[in-house]
């Protein structure tokens, strides 16, 4: 480690952004934006935590958000002695806790050697980064995407994936469920030869949350705006139990030419929300 602690600094991100403009601003905007990502609190742990990484840094995570896990179907998962490499895929209800407490239990089954594929912002957290491949979809860096996913699988570590790339929504029957699974799982883990391990973890965010992201689809709003509130969801989740449902390993030669790999992708995920 450099010495130098990755803080979240609203203010050197918006001047980043916007450049002069940001100094238009108004003050109330910026600080309630520091309230909302709970700048201070995050930065406070990332201090205390300075050089700890990996799957060490993932369990104090959840230590300071006080969460406690019950896992359920642990005999499920494949012994890190096999020989095999595998896709984990997972139901996204939280877009914090769940991503944290999965790599928590599978890396220590797997004696840290798991990596997520996650959007690239999140590289900037010291403890997390030896544990992603980083993920740019948009610009010219979106150009490179099919080829880090491809590195990724080509890889000696176990791939943990949230196939909707975004956490859950409540739809129209009230029911909170995952938007439709990419089919990215399927088609990689079938050339890099990956059983593939369903994984259901309980869950959700606030009314309020679930609210927004509809009203933000219903006005054809593109940019993701309750993407801003996550962190400030994953606080009011603080203090409780989540449970994590493993289910039996698919073999990858169950995803045959019978259905395409969208198809299978929507079969997997009917089978998490059996669990």
């Amino acid at each position: 480690m450099d010495g130098t602690i990755f803080k979240i600094d609203i203010d050197k991100v918006l001047h980043d952004k916007v450049g002069k403009k940001a100094g238009y601003i108004p003050r109330f905007m910026v600080s309630w934006l520091k309230r909302t990502i709970h700048q201070e609190e995050i930065n406070a742990f990332l201090e205390e935590e300075g050089d700890r990484q990996g799957v060490p840094w993932l369990w104090d995570c959840l230590r300071y958000l006080g969460v406690e896990l019950k896992v359920e179907g642990r005999e499920n998962l494949p012994s890190p002695s096999d020989g095999k490499l595998y896709t984990f895929v997972s139901n996204h209800p939280l877009g914090g806790q769940d991503g944290v407490a999965l790599g928590a239990v599978l890396g220590e089954h797997y004696d840290g050697r798991i990596k997520y594929l996650v959007n690239d912002i999140l590289m900037n957290l010291h403890g997390l980064a030896p544990l992603c491949i980083p993920i740019n979809t948009t610009g010219k860096k979106g150009r490179d995407f099919p080829k880090m996913v491809e590195a990724g699988f080509a890889g000696n570590d176990h791939i943990i994936m949230f196939p909707s790339g975004l956490c859950s929504r409540r739809q129209k029957d009230g029911q909170i469920r995952d938007l439709a699974w990419k089919k990215t799982f399927i088609t990689k883990s079938v050339c890099s030869q990956r059983d593939v391990v369903p994984i259901y973890f309980s869950g959700h965010n606030s009314n309020f949350f679930y609210r927004l992201a509809n009203i933000c689809k219903r006005l054809h709003i593109k940019f993701n705006v309750a993407m801003l509130f996550l962190v400030d969801e994953m606080y009011k989740n603080r203090n409780k139990t989540f449970t994590i449902k493993i289910g039996e390993p698919i073999p990858w030669q169950t995803f045959d030419r019978s259905r395409s790999d969208q198809e299978w992708a929507a079969y997997v995920r009917e089978k998490v929300y059996q669990l």
